[in-house]
């Protein structure tokens, strides 16, 4: 499990790693606003986020994280006010941990979630699979070679199937690897070149909107 650590308190930081690392998880961190937002287009499987921040602050950062990806979110802040509290929760927060913490605490309530995540790890629609672990998708249970960016643009249909996902919203969300951001156009060839790839005409164009995978 590969998680983003934001946090600027090098103290708290340099124990929260250690003690993460130490318990089989892949740790990357981030001490501000700014770098975490460049750092997205990573494929982490859970963010870890502090709320006061040296550029802003995590509740703008997590609108932002689930603006753009469906990523677990756990806050891990001072602030235990009950709208502190409230108000992470309503912008999508999985879990809320107030400092001081134990790192027993944080570590079963990770588990909690990843017990939430295994449970789609996989998915399947009709003769088409996909495995989010392995990052693959199969055909009649074959491996069907997908780019990087065909990937995850078929996993963000996937994770939403039977919702209709605007054309705006893909923009937003999908990026190439060196971190530009899709054009319109190249989209639409993208959507094409995965109704080839797969033999599939579940990927529906809602006329005006978007795209919708149905099942």
């Amino acid at each position: 499990m590969k998680i983003l650590l934001i946090e600027d308190n090098r103290a708290i930081s340099k124990g929260l790693v250690y003690t993460l690392e130490q318990n089989g998880f892949e740790v990357a961190l981030c001490e501000n606003a700014e770098s975490t937002l460049n750092s997205l287009g990573g494929d982490f499987d859970l963010f870890i986020v502090d709320v006061s921040l040296p550029d802003g602050n995590g509740f703008e950062l997590c609108d932002e994280i689930k603006r753009v990806c469906e990523t677990p979110v756990i806050f891990l802040t001072a602030l235990d006010d009950e709208d502190s509290i409230v108000k992470g929760f309503d912008l999508g927060a999985e879990d809320y941990i107030t400092k001081p913490f134990s790192s027993r605490e944080l570590l079963a309530r990770i588990k909690r979630i990843t017990k939430k995540l295994d449970k789609t790890m996989a998915m399947n629609f009709g003769d088409i699979s996909i495995d989010f672990d392995k990052k693959q998708v199969c055909k009649n249970g074959s491996p069907v070679v997908l780019t990087a960016l065909e990937y995850r643009l078929f996993a963000m249909l996937a994770k939403n199937s039977g919702k209709v996902l605007t054309r705006e919203q893909i923009l937003e969300r999908i990026w190439d690897l060196s971190g530009n951001y899709v054009e319109d156009n190249t989209l639409t060839v993208y959507i094409k070149r995965l109704r080839k790839k797969l033999d599939t005409n579940m990927i529906k164009t809602v006329k005006g909107l978007g795209y919708r995978l149905e099942v």
